[in-house]
């Protein structure tokens, strides 16, 4: 995919509604046993990477060092269904304390005193956290309502 293609995938207004959303991503990669994992986890979308933060001694910081490969969607739980995939690469900083991105993607859930009090129970627990940027290298938004769907399935009704 060229990176027109994927920038108008990304930018979209639905899969930019996506991108902000409180909605979990689904966080696909290979575990260290060779085997597909595939998580729930919060993110934040700097309109470059996909941020994930988690403790460095995560199973999937390992996993994600030795094979950086991604796989992300974001979708919807409602009908029609709309979904955003992403596929592409991690890159990994450990960093001191929390990230922002880790509190900017909490906030999106939360706020008020709610968000305050998670925020300094994260502070206290990490002393540390990965940050794990996605570059995006590929990204398709379906809108099943508007019958933007995957293309065999379009060419299904032409068989009729």
């Amino acid at each position: 995919m060229n990176t027109q293609e994927m920038a108008r995938e990304l930018n979209d207004p639905g899969a930019q509604e996506l991108l902000h959303a409180a909605a979990l991503a689904r966080l696909a990669y290979t575990g260290r046993d060779g085997f597909p994992r595939v998580i729930p986890i919060g993110f934040y979308w700097d309109e470059e990477h996909i941020i994930v933060c988690t403790a460095p001694i995560s199973p999937k910081v390992a996993a994600l060092t030795a094979r950086p490969q991604v796989a992300l969607t974001i979708d919807t739980d409602t009908v029609p269904n709309k979904a955003l995939l992403i596929r592409g690469t991690a890159a990994i900083e450990t960093v001191e304390g929390v990230p922002d991105e880790y509190l900017k993607a909490s906030a999106k859930a939360m706020g008020g005193a709610q968000l305050q009090d998670f925020e300094a129970n994260v502070r206290s627990v990490y002393k540390q956290m990965s940050r794990i940027a996605v570059t995006p290298h590929w990204a398709r938004f379906y809108d099943f309502g508007t019958g933007r769907v995957p293309a065999f399935l379009l060419k299904l009704g032409n068989n009729s």
